[in-house]
């Protein structure tokens, strides 16, 4: 099918189209029931690709990023003041971006070639924008609408942005098939999804044997040492058959107390607490410090990636995960567990569990933590891991290798214990989005660089003497300024 068969977008039509995909996206992400309804907000996103410049497919895009990001990110506005309008543009700015990088592709290279290379535009800029750059955020990532929906669960070897790859390629076919060929795409994908349901999963941890170990943790967001010694004191009251105590990033403002290596010593118990591991230059790194019965620091390991615009110490140099009595635990701090390239490597290297000391600040708002929330029971389906992630003031929770919630502490809930049975069942795997996103990437960065220096090319062989064909000359003409 050529450009011919697919005119461009009336200004009214593209409308609709934007604002379906922002409200299909709410939907999405406010409903469980209609989780789904991520795979409508990127069809329509995709279908901006026939908008007739590259400044209104940008524009467009970043008007919808603005209407997906801004109302979940208002907390944004809480934490940042003013500057929260510029992260909002930030974020939007991928959405522009996809959009006028694809309708670029369909003016070179064709609507056929175009609508193929949606799924590697949309995971490939959806990965730079969650994992690589310095700005780089995960969240409202497509696949976390499916976060708290069972629909996930049978494709999470897909990985977040995987599934992300998989509903832009249903969309596109979508937008290949001819009213004659809907029928036949339709039967395509539910006998696809159908078998996928059937035959997907990691059943294989099924046939090991499953160790639980006791776990516990309570809600103290910046405690002072009397409040701390008195939490400590009422959570092994509830709790004494916990093998592993687990309290949040930040408690301490400075290396870990004696006291609390003590009273370690003094119960005999195994407890991950967040403080600072301060370095000669009086910097530090954030790090989750692992105190043994005999009230010594046994295993540390710092953040990976500090929250940006924050004072939140040095990136940490290495990942190692923590060889516990009870098996390989994986030690990840906060946003870090936001991250699959640093949650990759946790799984490689054998993780059996994940523990995660959060701090997320009360007064940051109800949305920001729910947002948050959803990441741990993502994480846990895809790799098949248990999670322990505790936060200051919620959500704390407890999940289960295929992303149950077991156990809960809710928002702002200071005080509130944590406890549950941790089930280790052996490493866990890690999704196929691990290769795929990198790879999308690389179509992606190929196509920008070659539609950027194919002006200069251009005029290179212009002043060398050689002809353009007309066919090239009308391609660059509807460029869009992606700068």
């Amino acid at each position: 099918m050529n450009n011919e068969a697919h005119p461009d977008l009336k200004f009214w039509t593209a409308t609709v189209y934007a604002g379906g995909a922002v409200a299909a996206f709410h939907l999405a992400y406010h409903w469980q029931s209609l989780a789904l309804m991520i795979g409508f907000y990127l069809f329509a996103m995709a279908s901006l690709l026939r908008l007739g410049s590259g400044r209104k497919a940008f524009y467009f895009g970043l008007i919808v990023g603005l209407g997906v990001y801004a109302p979940p990110l208002e907390f944004f506005w809480t934490v940042f003041g003013p500057a929260a309008m510029v992260l909002w543009v930030v974020l939007a700015f991928w959405h522009g971006l996809f959009i006028a990088l694809a309708r670029q592709c369909r003016v070179r290279f064709g609507w056929q070639t175009a609508v193929l290379l949606l799924p590697f535009l949309w995971t490939g800029i959806e990965y730079f924008r969650s994992e690589v750059y310095h700005l780089r955020f995960s969240w409202l990532s497509a696949g976390f609408a499916f976060a708290d929906s069972e629909l996930y669960a049978p494709f999470s070897w897909l990985g977040v942005y995987g599934i992300g790859f998989l509903l832009m390629t249903l969309a596109g076919g979508v937008m290949l098939a001819t009213r004659h060929r809907m029928l036949m795409v339709s039967s395509i994908a539910i006998v696809g999804a159908t078998v996928l349901l059937m035959f997907s999963g990691k059943g294989a941890k099924e046939d090991k044997d499953i160790r639980s170990l006791r776990v516990a943790g309570m809600q103290m967001e910046f405690p002072t040492p009397r409040e701390l010694q008195a939490g400590l004191d009422e959570l092994i009251s509830k709790e004494p058959e916990a093998e592993l105590i687990v309290l949040s990033e930040y408690t301490f403002d400075g290396p870990v107390s004696q006291e609390l290596k003590d009273w370690c010593k003094l119960h005999r118990k195994h407890l991950i607490v967040g403080g600072h591991d301060r370095t000669e230059d009086k910097n530090y790194y954030n790090t989750a410090f692992v105190i043994g019965p005999d009230g010594e620091v046994v295993f540390k390991q710092a953040k990976s990636v500090p929250i940006q615009f924050f004072k939140d110490g040095l990136p940490a140099s290495n990942q190692r995960v923590w060889d516990s009595p009870w098996g390989k635990l994986g030690i990840g701090i906060c946003y870090d567990l936001s991250y699959r390239d640093v949650m990759d490597e946790f799984v490689r290297q054998g993780a059996e569990a994940l523990i995660i000391p959060t701090m997320d600040v009360q007064e940051w708002g109800q949305e920001q933590h729910a947002l948050h929330a959803r990441v741990a029971p993502m994480r846990s389906m895809e790799y098949g891991l248990p999670i322990l992630r505790l936060a200051s003031s919620g959500v704390s929770q407890l999940t289960t290798p295929g992303g149950e919630v077991s156990a809960e502490a809710p928002y702002p809930g200071q005080g509130r214990i944590l406890a549950g049975d941790l089930k280790l069942a052996g490493a866990g795997v890690v999704p196929i989005d691990t290769y795929l996103a990198p790879l999308s990437f690389l179509v992606t960065a190929s196509l920008l660089a070659f539609f950027l220096l194919e002006p200069v090319m251009l005029r290179l062989r212009s002043r060398l003497g050689f002809r353009t064909s007309s066919r090239t000359g009308e391609s660059l003409a509807g460029m869009p300024r992606l700068a």
